[in-house]
């Protein structure tokens, strides 16, 4: 990689390390389109090169996570015992979503899908809609059901699963702060489960370039790890001190230019 390309990722890392603290997100969705432009520059396959961004992007909220987590720990704020409850569902989820859904969808379809998914994000960013109380937290069955399904969709979109896990437990009465917070601790199993996904369902396949392991790209990992550690604590401690309600309206902005680029890469796989 040229040094261009080390400071993008390396910049794109702080940004999605902060991020991933402030608001609970994984960040990997942020990373997907400036690592496309990556790999484009490097002269990867267009087969892979949408399935290696969401890859890479998904590996590393391991390590992202991990350092939020830490930070949100210190402060009493994870609900450890929920964390425990929903992580087998999303386990699962996210293998099955990881190897076998990832690998069936074609770049057009997965860029597509991604483009709807923060169009959507984007809007729940921007309006700050908080769902209404609605009941308790279900029993074992029912925690197991809803970690698959968000596992599964996670990985399809190499996010950390925030986008899913927020309202759900907002709506089944869990504290707002508690509910962030424990969206960190429900992301690295969902990261841990996608990446083993990604790496099983892709091992061997001829498109992929040298330093790769499956559909993840281990250079790219590494100049993104390397700031966000740094960076996902510093947002969680900014967490409870600054407006996120106002945050999360920019970042929805954001979102949406991010989406615009997604839909393009649409349109080119498909040819329009």
């Amino acid at each position: 990689m040229l040094l261009s390309d080390i400071l993008m990722l390396m910049l794109c890392g702080g940004i999605s390390g902060f991020l991933a603290g402030l608001l609970g997100i994984g960040g990997g969705m942020i990373l997907v389109p400036f690592m496309i432009l990556v790999f484009n520059h490097l002269g990867f396959s267009q087969e892979v090169v949408v399935h290696m961004a969401i890859a890479t992007g998904m590996c590393t909220i391991l390590f992202t996570t991990s350092s939020a987590i830490w930070a949100h720990h210190k402060h009493g704020s994870i609900d450890w015992k929920l964390v425990a409850a929903l992580s087998p569902g999303m386990v699962f989820g996210g293998l099955v979503g990881g190897s076998e859904l990832f690998e069936a969808l074609k770049t057009s379809w997965l860029s597509l899908f991604f483009a709807v998914f923060i169009v959507y994000t984007s809007i729940q960013m921007l309006l700050n809609k908080k769902p209404k109380s609605g009941r308790e937290l279900p029993g074992a069955l029912g925690l197991f059901s809803f970690g698959t399904f968000a596992g599964a969709l996670a990985s399809l979109v190499g996010a950390g699963g925030a986008f899913i896990t927020v309202p759900f437990m907002l709506w089944c009465n869990v504290k707002p702060h508690t509910a962030m917070a424990t969206s960190s601790g429900l992301g690295l199993p969902i990261a841990a489960a996608a990446t083993l996904g990604y790496m099983y369902g892709s091992w061997g396949n001829p498109n992929l370039p040298t330093g790769s392991m499956g559909f993840v790209y281990l250079p790219a990992v590494a100049c993104i790890v390397v700031v966000s550690i740094f960076t996902a604590p510093f947002g969680a401690k900014l967490a409870r001190k600054l407006d996120v309600a106002q945050l999360k309206r920019v970042f929805g902005v954001m979102l949406f230019f991010l989406a615009a680029f997604m839909f393009n890469e649409s349109r080119k796989a498909f040819g329009f």
